[in-house]
């Protein structure tokens, strides 16, 4: 007689009653008893008769271990059916946990989408420049030089170091220069387009860097004079789609060159982007001889039997060769006197692929990365992560007592600990497969705001065959890191303390859980005590006074090509009533052209003591007054004295060197130029006035000596405003322009947006530091938030009790939360140290600086312990407003 669903169920129900179910072999038990069961119903008993006679003849004999233990035996030599198992328990119990597994994903979900996203960020930047087919062989040198009281670290060398380092040094393959320019106008026939990166070059170039051409020779393409090489962009620019080979530009107006290749755009990792290469053989300045003169980015490839580090030792040679020579002729010292002196000349090498994370110089191509923020970035991806796992932990550990009973029947039925290791873990691994899932759709979606945000232009590899093995052993290894310790610790629980109901388990005794959550704060506060320190900084930076004044100035750029109309059009705008003042310079306060030269005291002969290395800027009369600057001693130019053109200004700084009390009407020399035999003419200038000290580079250097004198630079118009309405002004400077200089493009920016792109990087930083620290605190929230859910839990009918004899509400919240707050202090402690020490480490960057005062500490631990209270709070007050006789009702 066979039995119906009824029947089917009160026995379901019964074995789960008595405790006999081994949950994964359920179905193989049923299918047992209900086949006895029909046994005896088919001599005429009733089901509930055939059903007692059945289990209390299994109780006899230990018949349902048996059954069970026999068919797990089953099931271990059938791999496939003991994982479908382990799949089908771990999908039900995930199932039956909804909320502490939702907390669990989600926050797998956000560590898993920030870790790619980061890593994304750390791959792109350790990529630069390895496209280049020798890249592990090309180096550049940089120059190391201390000189007049300044120090002075550049990408660029003497103009003839490329061609000596081939002719003196067998290890060196090739070697070739770059001569950087800047934005330069170029036509084809009537009207100019500005090209942003031009720059002379050797033609060998092309056989240092892969630069692939798609018209043209590139063996021969810059062998002779007057010929250019352009990128792909900009020839679609001016040709579209036609080969311009051959063809004619015009730059500035001026000079006339033939197009003989068009290269591809580099890659995005390249730490430079050209947009034009002019032929080193126009250029008369890159013949020159002359050691004492650095303007010439210098690349080389070494054999591939070469030692780096042993060339590295033959630079002092060059130096010694063909640098102290001239330095001697021009200081007339010895150069074992000058380097006793303090002073140097290096050269050192630096491999290609180290330029765009290692290299902290001035004058670069672009503004290089900083392998601090690799780092930095690294620890943030892995702190993130390590916060979602140590979640998974504690809740898995925290809900063990919920466990702990399924543990001891599985383990009296005879179940192994390795099969409730493998079962759990298996569950762990599920989790992070639907992390993982839920993390790439993340990391899809925020991947723009990423980009705009780190200035990058990342995408996400799914066709990778190795992107796609990373998703799959990144969930497996997930998976057991966030499942290792819970599989051990839940699988080793002992089956007689667990039925006796002897387990215990709670906050107070967990205090590995409880390390865990000091663990999780102390990062994340480390990250909020880094964000506000950054934004501190950078608030300095923007309010502090500089010098001059970078608000309401208009620049308008490549204002020589007005030619011979320049001071038409600044007089001009002057007859605007909006307008104050205007200059015209191509030397800004902020990263613009820059020129220096060393100056010593009339009447003595330049030496190491004497001689100050300083700035020195082609200025007219009303460029200080224009940018706000303030003269200190004597007066600014003036078109009243006519000696004013050899006339000098100097800063503060450069009078402390040259150790001046009353500089005005002091007189210093430098050198003019040189000549064919490299011996320099001389010219004395009368210092006339000194300027306040402002500062002309980023505060991340000390303010140097500079030295203003009256000459013609003609990169920029500045004006400078009284007026909020500066769209009208700007409508009066476009309209007169274009009247003045048709043809030529009209471009136009802001002093102190030029002020604020010095600290993009650290700008950039600070909001990539921002969101990830929110997004740390957010997942840590998370598990502490299940972590208050599963306590206020456990304690319900203690709550109940208390509210019984007349506990408060706010007596009951603060018995709930003040665990995880003492949990929260501590890690303050723990963090405040360690942010302190690696915030004021990123600070020595700047030379100009905050301190960190004890008030960011006690903003970020206000701010922490306000966002655990709030995650804590909810789930007490629930229970703490909660009827007590809901709670004791089966007491």
């Amino acid at each position: 007689m066979a039995l119906n669903d009824s029947n089917i169920n009160y026995i379901i129900n019964d074995l789960y009653r008595r405790g006999l179910v081994y949950e994964p072999l359920k179905d193989e038990l049923l299918d047992h008893i209900c086949c006895k069961i029909e046994e005896q119903m088919g001599s005429g008993m009733k089901f509930i008769d055939a059903y007692e006679v059945v289990i209390n003849q299994y109780f006899k004999t230990n018949e349902l271990q048996k059954i069970q233990q026999l068919t797990l035996s089953e099931l271990n030599s059938k791999p496939t059916v003991m994982f479908k198992n382990y799949l089908k328990t771990a999908y039900r119990s995930l199932s039956k946990n909804r909320f502490y597994s939702l907390i669990n994903i989600t926050g797998l979900a956000v560590g898993i989408a920030s870790c790619l996203l980061i890593v994304l960020f750390v791959i792109d930047e350790l990529s630069y420049d390895k496209f280049h087919e020798k890249s592990d062989r090309i180096y550049r040198i940089e120059s190391d030089v201390m000189f007049g009281g300044n120090h002075f670290e550049m990408p660029v060398t003497p103009a003839p170091m490329a061609q000596t380092m081939m002719a003196d040094y067998q290890e060196v393959e090739i070697a070739g220069r770059f001569r950087r320019i800047g934005s330069h106008l170029f036509k084809k026939e009537i009207n100019n387009i500005k090209e942003d990166d031009v720059s002379f070059a050797d033609n060998n170039i092309f056989e240092i860097f892969t630069i692939p051409f798609i018209y043209g020779d590139k063996a021969t393409a810059l062998e002779k004079p007057n010929t250019m090489v352009i990128s792909k962009t900009v020839a679609e620019k001016h040709f579209g789609n036609e080969n311009p080979v051959g063809q004619q530009m015009t730059m500035d107006n001026e000079d006339l060159y033939e197009i003989t290749g068009v290269y591809e755009d580099l890659p995005v990792n390249s730490h430079f982007h050209l947009d034009v290469m002019l032929s080193m053989e126009g250029n008369e300045d890159a013949k020159n001889t002359i050691w004492v003169s650095n303007n010439y980015f210098t690349y080389f490839v070494l054999r591939e039997d070469a030692n780096p580090e042993e060339f590295q030792g033959k630079m002092a040679e060059m130096v010694n060769t063909y640098v102290f020579p001239q330095v001697k002729q021009l200081l007339n010292i010895k150069a074992e006197d000058f380097l006793a002196s303090g002073q140097w000349v290096r050269f050192n090498i630096r491999p290609l692929t180290d330029i765009h994370l290692y290299s902290n110089l001035g004058f670069e191509f672009e503004p290089p990365g900083d392998i601090k923020y690799v780092y930095i970035f690294s620890a943030i991806a892995a702190i993130i992560l390590l916060i979602a796992l140590i979640n998974f932990m504690n809740l898995s550990t925290a809900r063990s007592a919920n466990r702990a009973k399924e543990v001891g029947v599985r383990k009296v039925l005879g179940s192994y600990q390795s099969h409730l290791i493998k079962q759990f873990l298996t569950e762990s691994i599920l989790l992070s497969i639907l992390g993982m899932a839920i993390g790439l759709v993340l990391a899809v979606l925020a991947l723009p705001y990423f980009n705009s945000l780190a200035n990058k232009s990342l995408s996400i590899p799914f066709s990778s065959p190795v992107f796609i093995m990373g998703i799959i052993g990144g969930s497996l290894i997930i998976g057991v890191l966030a499942g290792i310790y819970p599989a051990f610790y839940l699988s080793a629980f002992r089956p007689a303390a667990v039925l006796k109901g002897k387990l215990n388990l709670g906050v107070k005794s967990g205090w590995l859980r409880s390390s865990l959550v000091v663990i999780q704060f102390t990062a994340s506060i480390i990250l909020i005590v880094g964000t506000l320190v950054i934004y501190r900084q950078l608030n300095f930076i923007q309010n502090k006074k500089l010098g001059f004044n970078k608000e309401q100035v208009i620049l308008v750029e490549d204002v020589y090509a007005l030619d011979d109309n320049i001071e038409v059009f600044k007089n001009q705008i002057l007859q605007n009533s909006n307008v104050l003042s205007a200059t015209i310079t191509s030397f800004l306060p902020v990263s613009s052209s820059r020129s220096d030269s060393g100056f010593w005291p009339e009447g003595e002969q330049p030496d190491e003591l004497n001689s100050v290395s300083m700035q020195t800027w082609s200025v007219d009369h009303e460029y200080i007054p224009t940018m706000g600057m303030e003269i200190k001693e004597g007066r600014n130019f003036s078109m009243d004295f006519p000696s004013d053109s050899t006339g000098i200004i100097i800063n503060e700084r450069a009078a402390q060197l040259f150790g001046y009390e009353n500089p005005i009407g002091k007189k210093v020399n430098t050198f003019d130029d040189f000549g064919p035999d490299n011996n320099p003419s001389m010219i004395s200038y009368e210092i006339v006035g000194v300027v306040k000290n402002f500062n002309f580079e980023s505060l991340h250097e000390n303010i140097g000596a500079l030295s203003m004198r009256i000459g013609h630079s003609r990169r920029f118009a500045c004006f400078r405003t009284n007026t909020g309405n500066i769209s009208s002004v700007l409508a009066d400077i476009e309209a007169r322009w274009k009247e003045l200089g048709p043809g030529q493009p009209f471009q136009y920016s802001f002093l102190d947006d030029r002020f604020n792109r010095m600290y993009s990087q650290e700008s950039r930083i600070g909001k990539i530091a921002f969101t990830f620290a929110g997004l740390a605190i957010f997942v840590a929230s998370l598990g502490l938030f299940g972590l208050a859910a599963f306590t206020a839990e456990q304690r319900t009918k203690e709550i109940g009790v208390r509210k019984v004899m007349g506990a408060s509400v706010a007596s009951i919240v603060i018995l709930l939360s003040k665990e995880f707050g003492k949990l929260i202090l501590i890690a303050l402690v723990f963090a405040i140290p360690v942010s302190w020490y690696f915030m004021n480490g990123w600070l020595q960057d700047f030379h100009f600086r905050i301190t960190i005062g004890p008030g960011v500490f006690l903003i970020a631990a206000g701010i922490t312990l306000l966002i655990a209270w709030v995650t804590m709070s909810w789930q007490s007050i629930k229970v703490a407003i909660a009827n007590p006789v809901d709670s004791l009702r089966n007491e």
